[in-house]
C-alpha cells in the first residue's frame, strides 16, 4: 500500500511576509515557499567580491547582497541587488528603507550545485518583466556568464567577454575572467 502524501500549503504574499526570515533566506512565488541553498565558497566568493567592487564604482548605483525585494506576487532574495542611488527606497529620516518594493536594476544570481537553473532564469525573466534592466546568471562550475536584457536576447560570456552592465558604471568594464579571478587564491 502507497501512502497518499498530502498537497503542500499555500500561503498568501502577507502570511509569507509576516514570518520571521530564516537563514539561508526563503522566497516566494505563486503561493509556494522556496528556501534558497546555502552558500557555499565559490559563490560566497564571488557574491562578496563582486557586491564589494560594484560599491567601490560609487557611480550612483548600490549594490546589497541577499537583499528582499518583494513585488508583483512574488517576494526574492537576489545574491546581488544592484540598485541606482535614486531608486532606493528611503524612511523618513532619510535613510535607506528596510522594505524594498521594486525591482532591482541590476539583478545577478550565482548558480549553487543543488539550484535549479530553470527557477534561476524563471527569477530573472519575473524582474526584468518588473523593471529589471539587466540580470545574470552566473555558473562557477563552467566559469560562465548568462546574461539577460530589455533589448537583447539571452547571450553567454566567457573568458574575456564582458557582458553587459548597468551604463552608470562606465567605464568599468569587468570580463568573464575578471569576475571568477576571485576564485584563485
Amino acid at each position: 500500500m502507497t501512502a497518499l502524501s498530502s498537497p503542500p500549503t499555500l500561503f498568501t504574499l502577507a502570511e509569507f511576509l509576516a514570518q520571521p526570515e530564516t537563514q539561508p533566506p526563503r522566497e516566494y512565488r505563486h503561493g509556494y515557499i522556496d528556501q534558497k541553498p546555502m552558500p557555499k565558497g565559490k559563490h560566497s566568493a564571488i557574491q562578496s567580491t563582486l557586491t564589494a567592487e560594484i560599491n567601490y564604482q560609487k557611480k550612483n548605483v548600490r549594490a546589497f547582497s541577499e537583499l528582499r525585494c518583494t513585488l508583483g506576487d512574488r517576494s526574492i532574495v537576489p545574491d546581488i541587488s544592484v540598485f541606482q542611488t535614486d531608486r532606493i527606497p528611503r524612511d523618513s529620516a532619510g535613510d535607506i528603507a528596510d522594505d524594498f518594493c521594486l525591482a532591482p536594476d541590476w539583478l545577478i544570481e550565482i548558480l549553487s550545485p543543488e539550484q535549479s537553473s530553470i527557477r534561476v532564469i524563471d527569477k530573472i525573466l519575473f524582474c526584468l518583466a518588473q523593471g529589471t534592466r539587466v540580470g545574470w546568471l552566473i555558473e562557477p562550475r563552467d566559469r560562465l556568464i548568462l546574461s539577460f536584457g530589455l533589448h537583447h536576447s539571452p547571450q553567454t560570456h566567457e573568458s574575456q567577454a564582458q557582458p553587459p552592465i548597468l551604463p552608470q558604471l562606465d567605464p568599468w568594464q569587468p570580463t568573464v575572467d575578471d569576475i571568477f579571478a576571485c576564485l584563485t587564491v
